[in-house]
Formats: C-alpha cells, sequence, structure tokens
C-alpha cells in the first residue's frame, strides 16, 4: 500500500502573496482544512484553517473597521505558513507516512514525486479510509479477536481453526506478557462457510477468544 494510492491528487494550492482572507474562503468554499503553499514549482511551506484563523483579530480587538480592513488585506499567507514542511514521497508505504505523521503531530502530508514536485497530500482521513479498507469493514463478515503466544505458526494455527471460513482480513497487535511468554493478538475478520460456528471452533482449537 503506497501512499500514491490512497493520496488525494493535485491539491488546492496558494502562492505566499495569497491573503489571509483569500486564503480563508478558498478553505471554506472547497471544504479543506490545509493549503500546500507553492512558489512556482516548488513547494515552500504549508497552512491550515487554525492557522490562518488565528492571525484574524478577535472581536475584541480595539482596531477600527478601516484599520482592521486595511491589516487583513496586508497579511498575507507567507506570514502564518510553517517551514520546513513535512512531506512523504509518493512511492513510499503509506505506514511509514502514517507514522511519521503521528511523530511530529501533523493532519496532513504535502507529497512529493522523484523530480521533488507536488503530487497530492495525503490527510488523516485517508489514513482512516485506508485502514478501514484494510480491515475489511465494509465487506462485512464476523469480527474475531484472538490472543495468543507471540511465536512462529501462530497465525498459521489461527488461520487454521478458522476453516472453512474464509479470511477477509487480518491485523495484530502484541499484549505483553502471560506466565513469562509474550503474547500476541490477532484481530481477524472472517466471512463464507462456517461462520456461524467459526468462534466455537476457534475455541475448540485451545485459541483465546477476547472478542
Amino acid at each position: 500500500m503506497l501512499v500514491r494510492d490512497w493520496m488525494t491528487p493535485s491539491p488546492l494550492t496558494v502562492t505566499p502573496d495569497t491573503t489571509v482572507m483569500d486564503a480563508l474562503r478558498l478553505l471554506k468554499e472547497r471544504g479543506f482544512r490545509r493549503l500546500p503553499v507553492m512558489e512556482g514549482n516548488q513547494l515552500v511551506g504549508i497552512t491550515t484553517r487554525k492557522d490562518l484563523k488565528d492571525a484574524v483579530p478577535s472581536q475584541a480587538t480595539t482596531l477600527s473597521v478601516w484599520e482592521l480592513n486595511y491589516l487583513l488585506s496586508k497579511l498575507t499567507v507567507a506570514e502564518m505558513m510553517a517551514r520546513p514542511v513535512i512531506t512523504a514521497q509518493e512511492d513510499e508505504s503509506l505506514e511509514d507516512a502514517a507514522l511519521r505523521m503521528q511523530e511530529y503531530g501533523v493532519g496532513g502530508l504535502p507529497v512529493l514525486g522523484g523530480d521533488e514536485r507536488l503530487r497530492g497530500i495525503l490527510t488523516i482521513t485517508d489514513v482512516l479510509r485506508a485502514l478501514t479498507d484494510i480491515l475489511g469493514l465494509r465487506e462485512g463478515g464476523t469480527r474475531l479477536t484472538l490472543e495468543m503466544p507471540d511465536t512462529p505458526g501462530s497465525l498459521a494455527r489461527a488461520a487454521g481453526a478458522v476453516l472453512p471460513s474464509n479470511i477477509i482480513s487480518v491485523a495484530t497487535s502484541g499484549q505483553g506478557e502471560r506466565g513469562g511468554q509474550p503474547r500476541r493478538r490477532f484481530v481477524m475478520r472472517v466471512m463464507g462457510e462456517g461462520v456461524r460456528d467459526v468462534e466455537a471452533r476457534v475455541r475448540a482449537a485451545g485459541i483465546d477468544v477476547v472478542e
């Protein structure tokens, strides 16, 4: 799963000299939360709806209407944009990009191609869309959470116990220890033949069913 398969291509952009009010208007009209800032073909920054709104004086300001309008007409994106920009590459894995978003606490990454030109933008919404697809949520079926020793062969054992039902997705996570032995959880979504009795078959194979 690569970034290019899930990013939003050809994102809306602004230039450094775009006024804050024009940028806010674009975000409102298009329903976006962030705008890459381009100078020619080069990505030079990124700005968000929150950054732009924070730049607008509050209603409690002592400025006159004339002074306020003058200030807002002069305030540009260049003064509010974040830089350097945390980016993703279109041919990197989605999970690497998602981890970078978490590490830097950002909700979106401009996506660059091999020529360093902007190709798209990857947002939290895109990552969640990919997650629901990976987990097969739209396909229905039955969800099982199994806990097993974190040893080679555990997944094969669980898959064998599920048969003849079909496994449409699997996710795993470590869950500490039991009796000094590392444990791992397997979250499976299964469907098809025998799905009504799948939990009973798994328990009969000596596998703990958590959910």
